[in-house]
This record gives structure tokens, C-alpha cells and sequence, in this order.
């Protein structure tokens, strides 16, 4: 049976946004946390970006899953509790429910609205798997409430979510899936470094899907802040940060403007940017080390042929 787990039942979970927004926009560097690209239209676009042919990430990961499932699964084991952080239409999970068997699914999610219509759907599917959701902001916190059997937890993290996080974030987060893992372990997607070119076409499709994605985060602040953003006033912006080994998104102005909330306001210059979102690229060795570091000491590991990917299962 699906059932909502409330903010009560996790005690950590706000919905205040207001001031974590406010603090962004007036920073010298304007910026937004990209979690709040996935409200229910964000996440439908993400989906079409899955779609697209130039966003190598998820058909990678998922020729990785489907080639190497049944190593997968002996490594993970069959039952117990799969935990999918970032669960969107909760598909990529949803392939593993036939090899490794749970007995309960828990999806997390930010946007209870699209995670609720997904969970709802795999419900009929499976009848022999209790289903659960959380609409939750796990990059400040991760809680599993305590009717969540602590016995053979598997946490997935599939897309390389992971790679939207600075490394002290990733390194906390990862530190807290270890803590709550108890004695089962962590299935995590990883993007590894590759040339530009295809970086940028994953990132700034021809049909602008990435574009639509990027554009509609002022859409979501418009509605968390009661900010007056206008879309047609920004452009989606990607840049490609060498040193830091990760693709970075931006909003530009497109003119001089000014936006105005509830006690607050912004003024932007032409060609002023409002940092979006961050993704990280590793090598092999630096997503191991950073497991180790979270007290990850064991590591299996499968890639693609050009080595564009990684599926990571870390105990």
C-alpha cells in the first residue's frame, strides 16, 4: 500500500524557501540552488532532456544497469529496503524491482506532486512491494524516518546527482547515506570526465529542451518568493569549468532590469548571471576516494565501453 510519509513523520523537512532564495539572489555572485529546477514542470522537462539523444548520462547509466543487472543484483542481494534519493518518475529504480526484489520501495523526492503521481502509477505494477514516499530537501539533511526497517537498507542514487554538489557537500551527504545504510550499502551513478564537445551538446541541446529546464527555475522562485521574474528576460548560459572539473549552468540578463519581491529587490545589468547549478565530473580514482572518505570501504564497479559513466555499489 503507497503511503505519503509527512514532514512530521521526518521532523527535518521545511518548506519555508524564502530566506535560503533571498540570500542567494542579493549574493555579490547571484545564485539559485538548483533544487528548485525540479518543481512538476522542471521534472517533466527533465524527463524530455532523458529523451534527447545529445544527454548521454541516462542512456549510459542505463545500458550499464541493463548489462550488468545480474552482477548488480549479486552484489546488492535480493529484499529488503531500496531507497531512491531523487527519484523523479522513479523509473530508473523501477527496473531493478524484478532482479532484486524489495520489500518496500521509500522514493524521495523535492517535488511531492510529480514524485506522488509516479509512486501511484508502480503501485498497480507491484502489489508485493509496499510503497512509499517522502517529498523531502535532502541536500540539507537526510533522514529516514524510524518505520523504515533499518535492516538491509540499499540506497540508489542513479544519474549523477551526486556531481551537483561541492565536494564537502557530496563528502556530507555521503557520510550521512553511510550513517543510515546500516548493513546494506549505496548504488550510485557517476559521470566521469569526457571532451567538451560532448559535454556541451549534452548541455545545451539544439532543441533547448536543457534551455526550457534552466529558464523555468524563475518560475518555481516566482512562486516560493512572490518574486515578478519574467522568463523572456534571461537566457540559458553553460560554461565549462576546467579547474574545477565540472560544467556549470547560469541564467544571463538579457537587459537591465530589476526584481522585486516582498520586501526585497534585485537590480541586474545586462549580462549579469544567476549560477543555477554545478555538475561535477570525476575520474575513477576521485569517486572512490571520495566513497572511502565517507567510510565507503568497499567498492564494485561497472562502465560503458567509452568510459563516459559509472555505476558504483559501495558498502
Amino acid at each position: 500500500m503507497q503511503k505519503h510519509i509527512t514532514p512530521d513523520e521526518t521532523s527535518a523537512i521545511h518548506h519555508e524557501f524564502s530566506p535560503e532564495i533571498e540570500v542567494g539572489l542579493l549574493a555579490p555572485s547571484p545564485w539559485i540552488s538548483p533544487k528548485f529546477l525540479y518543481d512538476p514542470l522542471g521534472s517533466h522537462l527533465f524527463t524530455a532532456i532523458t529523451l534527447l539523444p545529445e544527454y548521454y548520462p541516462t542512456n549510459t547509466e542505463k545500458n550499464i544497469f541493463a548489462q550488468y543487472q545480474d552482477q548488480i543484483t549479486d552484489a546488492i542481494g535480493i529484499g529488503g529496503t531500496l531507497i531512491d534519493l531523487g527519484a523523479g518518475n522513479c523509473q530508473k529504480a523501477e527496473s531493478f524491482f524484478d532482479s532484486l526484489k524489495p520489500s518496500l520501495y521509500l522514493a524521495i523526492d523535492f517535488s511531492t506532486e510529480y514524485l506522488q503521481d509516479a509512486v501511484e502509477k508502480l503501485e498497480g505494477k507491484y502489489p508485493n512491494i509496499v510503497m512509499q514516499y517522502i517529498g523531502m530537501d535532502f541536500s540539507n539533511q537526510l533522514i529516514i524516518p524510524d518505520s523504515i526497517a533499518t535492516a538491509k537498507r540499499t540506497f540508489f542514487y542513479p544519474g549523477s546527482s551526486i556531481g551537483n554538489f561541492l565536494s564537502a557537500e557530496a563528502l556530507e551527504i555521503l557520510k550521512q547515506i553511510k550513517k543510515q545504510a546500516s548493513d546494506g550499502g549505496l548504488l550510485i551513478g557517476v559521470d566521469l570526465m569526457k571532451e567538451d564537445s560532448v559535454l556541451m551538446a549534452a548541455y545545451d541541446d539544439p532543441l533547448k529542451v536543457t534551455a526550457a529546464f534552466n529558464l523555468n527555475i524563475l518560475r518555481s522562485i516566482n512562486y516560493h518568493l512572490g518574486s515578478n521574474f519574467r522568463v523572456e528576460q534571461f537566457s540559458h548560459k553553460v560554461k565549462i569549468n576546467h579547474k574545477e572539473h565540472r560544467v556549470e549552468l547560469y541564467l544571463e540578463a538579457l537587459e537591465d532590469l530589476t526584481v522585486s519581491w516582498p520586501g526585497n529587490s534585485k537590480v541586474f545589468k545586462a549580462g549579469d548571471l544567476i549560477h543555477t547549478e554545478h555538475s561535477h565530473k570525476y575520474t575513477i580514482e576521485s569517486i572512490q576516494q571520495l566513497l572511502k572518505n565517507a567510510g565507503f570501504e568497499k567498492t564494485q564497479i561497472w562502465t560503458d565501453p567509452k568510459t563516459y559513466f559509472a555505476v558504483i555499489y559501495a558498502q
